[in-house]
Formats: C-alpha cells, sequence, structure tokens
C-alpha cells in the first residue's frame, strides 16, 4: 500500500495522535516511517547578533532531535524501521523538498500544532502541503486530552469515499479502497448535489433527475471497484451544503477516515482555501487523506 509514510512533527503533545496514524499504517504496510522536524527560520527575530543566533538554532536543533528520537523509539517498539532529519527553512518548503528527494509516498501530518498563533501556523502548513504535493496527504485533527492506544489506533472499519466524477477524486478513492481491504472495513461512496450552487428550489426535475444520474454514475464506478476487492460497499446521494454533508454523514457512519480529492497544484491559496476540501480538513474530527 504504501513504501515510505513522513511524518512532520513540530514536537508537540497534540502531534500524538498524527504520530499514531502514521505509525499503524507503516505497520500494516510495512513502510518505512519518516520523520522530519523542520525548524522554521522565518520566526528568528531579525534583530538577534550572530551569537544569539547560533544559541537559537542549537535550541531548536535540539528539541528537533528530541521530537524525532521519541518517534524512532516509538517505531522500534513496533518493529518498525525509521529515517530521522532535522532541516532548517520554510517547513512547507522543507517538507516539500524532502518529500521529492526520499520517495515518498504518504504523509501524515496534523491539522493543529500548538497553541495561538503557533497552531494558525501549523495549519497554514498543512494547507499549503496539501495543495502542493504530488502524493497523498492524510490530515489529522490535533488535540492534547486524546487518549491514544497504547500501540496506534489498530483499525480502520468505516471509510468515507466522497465522489465528484473528477480525476482526483477518484485517485482519493483508490486510496481509500486500498486502505479499506487492508483492514477489512466498510465503505460508504457518496455524492454530495450541491443546493447553494444548483438552486433547487427553481431547478426543474429534469436538472435534478441529470445530477441525480450524473452522481449515481459516479459512485457505482467506485462501488463496482469495491465489490470487485469484496468489500461491503454502501452508496447514497446526498443533498446540501457538500461539506456539512459529507461531515454528518462520516459521523452518522462512525467513519474512521475520509479520502477526497482536491484540485490543487497552485501556490494561490486564495481559491483552495474556500474549497469543500479544506473546509472538511478544517472541521473534520477525524483523518482526512487528500489527494490533488
Amino acid at each position: 500500500m504504501y513504501d515510505n509514510i513522513l511524518v512532520p512533527t513540530d514536537g508537540s503533545r497534540g502531534a500524538e495522535s498524527a504520530i499514531a496514524r502514521a505509525l499503524d499504517l507503516a505497520r500494516t504496510a510495512n513502510a518505512t516511517t519518516h520523520v522530519l522536524y523542520a525548524i522554521d527560520e522565518s520566526l528568528e527575530p531579525s534583530q538577534l547578533d550572530a551569537a544569539a543566533r547560533d544559541e537559537l538554532r542549537s535550541q531548536s536543533e535540539k528539541r528537533g532531535r528530541g521530537a524525532t528520537v521519541q518517534l524512532d523509539e516509538q517505531a522500534a517498539d513496533l518493529g518498525i524501521e525509521t529515517v530521522r532529519a532535522v532541516n532548517e527553512g520554510i517547513p512547507y518548503r522543507e517538507i516539500l523538498d524532502y518529500i521529492d528527494e526520499n520517495d515518498i509516498d504518504l504523509v501524515v501530518m496534523g491539522t493543529h500544532g500548538r497553541t495561538g498563533a503557533e497552531r494558525s501556523r501549523f495549519g497554514s502548513t498543512t494547507e499549503r502541503v496539501i495543495t502542493l504535493a504530488d502524493v497523498p496527504v492524510m490530515a489529522v485533527h490535533l488535540t492534547e486530552d486524546e487518549d491514544l492506544p497504547e500501540h496506534g489506533y489498530g483499525m480502520y472499519d468505516h471509510v468515507v469515499i466522497p465522489i465528484d466524477g473528477s480525476d482526483a477524486a477518484e485517485r482519493a478513492a483508490a486510496h481509500g479502497l486500498s486502505i479499506a481491504e487492508r483492514y477489512g472495513a466498510d465503505v460508504h461512496v457518496i455524492y454530495v448535489i450541491d443546493t447553494t450552487t444548483y438552486g433547487f428550489v427553481d431547478a426543474p426535475g429534469s436538472i435534478v433527475g441529470l445530477l441525480k444520474q450524473g452522481g449515481q454514475n459516479a459512485i457505482e464506478d467506485i462501488a463496482a471497484d469495491a465489490r470487485e476487492r469484496r468489500l461491503p460497499v454502501t452508496t447514497d446521494i446526498l443533498r446540501g451544503v457538500p461539506h456539512e454533508e459529507i461531515l454528518a454523514y462520516a459521523t452518522g457512519v462512525s467513519a474512521d477516515v475520509i479520502t477526497m480529492g482536491t484540485r490543487g497544484q497552485t501556490a494561490d491559496m486564495d481559491g483552495f482555501l474556500g474549497s469543500t476540501t479544506t473546509r472538511v480538513v478544517r472541521q473534520s474530527e477525524i483523518p482526512v487523506l487528500t489527494t490533488n
């Protein structure tokens, strides 16, 4: 399923839920886990002299080594091979460079890192990676008070796959099916007719019928693939605001992960930040795996 899984970490207590997810996937897929701590050079106060700047960097490197060693020890307990790195630069760029240079095929990272301004910064890093990475990214909601199982999460019982007929959504669906196959999970394929876009109050029945038929065609292709893999599968066509419907549906079926596509591939974040995918990533309490 995956050979090299990257876990960017900021060393915070809240990052443990992302680490647990990554290690569980690595254990199941027999993958190597790469842990990266990126020292954010943009946070250095400009008024520091050379000696003070060196001391600050030394302390940051020490924290980074501590964070990566801790994850390395957790992985060793599970028999997982690890690679550790502490790099300096702009975090999202360091993550993207590491992906390209180390044949990474999955990134698992949090949607929040610390608190206040730090939380906003780490969330922004995750969204940039989601937008620009050529590999799937699993975004995990981070919380400091979550009780984690001793050896990770251990299973995915329900995988929700929203589909819209786009290539990105189909690529995300393939990852969702692979996870479901590996864990023996139930698959839920859904299509949301966006009532805010199509003005359902005034839409003629013929238009509504065409939208429903398009949705049915889109989900049936994925459902057929799930059946070929002998996975339990259900399909639903929903109406409403897409991100709200997806989140409500996932809650209703006690989903363990949502997989969905995003049309990223641009450094202009404004358009992406308004997307259904980003709203789901930001609001979901469960992991969301995205692909471009």
